[in-house]
């Protein structure tokens, strides 16, 4: 060591420098575990487990969510939005199961939502991680709406309300049918015929006088004769109630539609046949119809002598629309008739080539137990069944194709099965609530031609009761429904309204006149075959169904 140098300071710095770095630091505290967010675990109601749609639920549902954790009960109001209304909820299970009741009954048929949304805390402080929602569609009211009738009663009732449709609401220019309850300016040619089909039952049933239903007719034919536009004979599918000017259907539809005209005149030769008086006004009435009705230039509509007839024509478009009659469908009436015709009758090759297809419109399959002769797998939408047996008889009619009461009762028959067996699942369908047909729908489909091939959920009461000559058990099961259980949901001023869907739920406001007017006709026929017995009586129709090679003891 050397003299004079003092080393204290620099050995208490080096102690000092390695004593720190021996020492150990203390660790940083964890940080706090965030609380855990949850998935509900599943859900009840009235003990049915778990489902997206509830249907046909009670007014006064019990509904339990089950979830992992318990509940902070704050969290439950803005965490459960029920678009019902107010709700009482208990707690069970720790908080962790929430049963939940409407403070009051929930309204009958109508559609309920629940959300469990992130609002809804764990009492640890978790979120629901994802939001879960459900519907509930509440049970019909199966009270009856109405004072009940005798069956009598509600066809009478059903007859007369339907009436007023083409009565209260026909045009007051043209007396003609308006097209729907819309329709201010549209009537429709062949909705008339089937009004003034519907005119020649009210007068049988003694809702409006002979004289009334007379001038009525008078006053159609006049609009038809003197204000209407006529291409070869046969008018336009719409026309303006108060001009008689074509009203286009689509834009190259605007012209001459053979199917519409035929609806027209087979209501025409109805009238005909019914108003025989000798006076003066019911032979000026006779006259008119048989000028429309000898005026059709059926050959025409051949299109250069094809053997088939074709749909339309107008005269700047030409046969634009290349539409050829073929079966099967609403379109027998139109061949009946060009080979009746007393001016212009189309030789049997265009029936048999051109509707039958030389055969290719039979079907022979047999479909929930039933053969059906003609058409297309179960045997497309019901009208095909209607229009043209407003005022053709199929009860033991035949020809080389089919015999048409198989025809006409299978194909119902089927329907109603279909309806019956509910493939589809759609709610509400059952052996008092059936038909598919073609009518208003919800949208976005809105209107279509209904069928088992085309299910929609969508029942249209004129399909089961306009079938009541092939299916009356059937078919008053379905009125019964309709105007008891449905009550004014379904029920309005012109009778029933067009369609509904109980799935939805939803309601047609809406009614058309060839709807409501095969109803009237052929709850009629089923009656008393009014409406056949005066179609069928008419000399050159037994004419030219034999020239087809029709047979029936009415022929």
């Amino acid at each position: 060591m050397k003299k004079g140098i003092n080393y204290l300071p620099f050995v208490l710095f080096l102690t000092i420098i390695i004593g720190s770095c021996g020492e150990k630091e203390s660790p940083a505290p964890p940080p706090p575990t965030p609380p855990a967010n949850f998935l509900i675990t599943n859900w009840e109601v009235n003990g049915i487990l778990s489902l997206t749609e509830y249907k046909n639920i009670s007014t006064t549902p019990l509904i339990k969510l089950k979830f992992p954790v318990a509940i902070e009960r704050s969290s439950v109001s803005a965490g459960i939005n029920f678009n019902g209304g107010s709700y009482n909820v208990t707690y069970q299970n720790g908080d962790s199961v929430l049963v939940l009741q409407p403070t009051a009954p929930l309204n009958y048929l109508t559609k309920y939502s629940l959300t469990a949304n992130t609002s809804l805390k764990s009492t640890k402080g978790g979120i629901l991680f994802s939001p879960t929602a459900f519907s509930l569609l509440t049970q019909l009211d199966s009270s009856d709406k109405f004072p009940l009738l005798t069956d009598n009663q509600l066809l009478d009732k059903v007859q007369q309300q339907t009436f007023k449709y083409f009565w209260d609401f026909g045009h007051p220019t043209s007396g003609m049918a308006r097209e729907r309850n819309s329709s201010a300016e549209t009537v429709t040619t062949g909705g008339t015929g089937f009004g003034i089909m519907a005119i020649v039952a009210a007068v049988h049933r003694g809702f409006i006088t002979r004289q009334q239903g007379r001038d009525r007719v008078l006053m159609i034919t006049n609009f038809l004769i003197n204000n209407c536009t006529r291409y070869h004979g046969v008018f336009s599918h719409w026309i303006y109630g108060s001009t008689g000017i074509t009203q286009p259907f689509s834009t190259n539809d605007n012209g001459a539609d053979l199917v519409e005209t035929s609806f027209l005149l087979e209501g025409l030769i109805t009238a005909r046949q019914y108003f025989d008086g000798a006076d003066a006004i019911e032979t000026e009435l006779r006259t008119k119809i048989n000028l429309i009705w000898d005026g059709v230039e059926w050959n025409w509509f051949r299109q250069n002598n094809q053997n088939v007839l074709y749909w339309h024509w107008s005269p700047d478009k030409g046969w634009i629309m290349n539409h050829q009659i073929k079966g099967w469908n609403e379109g027998l009436i139109v061949y009946v008739l060009a080979s009746s015709s007393r001016t212009d009758s189309i030789p049997k090759i265009v029936y048999d080539n051109g509707w039958a297809s030389n055969g290719g419109m039979m079907n022979n399959n047999t479909y929930y137990g039933y053969q059906l002769p003609l058409g297309s797998p179960y045997g497309g939408p019901l009208f095909f069944e209607h229009y043209s047996f407003l005022g053709i008889n199929p009860n033991g009619l035949s020809d080389a194709y089919a015999n048409y009461q198989n025809q006409t009762v299978n194909h119902t028959k089927i329907n109603y099965e279909y309806c019956k067996l509910n493939p589809l699942g759609w709610y509400g369908y059952s052996a008092q609530t059936w038909g598919l047909t073609a009518s208003d729908g919800p949208a976005p489909s809105y209107y279509q031609a209904h069928s088992p091939s085309n299910d929609k959920g969508v029942i249209t009461p004129t399909a089961a009761l306009s079938s009541f000559p092939f299916t009356p058990a059937e078919s008053m099961a379905a009125l019964k429904f309709f105007y008891y259980k449905l009550g004014d949901k379904l029920w309005g001023n012109y009778g029933f309204y067009d369609s509904y869907k109980l799935s939805d739920p939803w309601f047609a406001s809406s009614t058309l006149a060839i709807d409501q007017g095969p109803i009237i006709v052929m709850i009629e026929n089923h009656r008393s075959g009014l409406l056949w017995n005066l179609f069928t009586s008419a000399p050159e129709i037994k004419n030219g169904m034999r020239r087809l090679g029709f047979s029936a003891p009415y022929l």
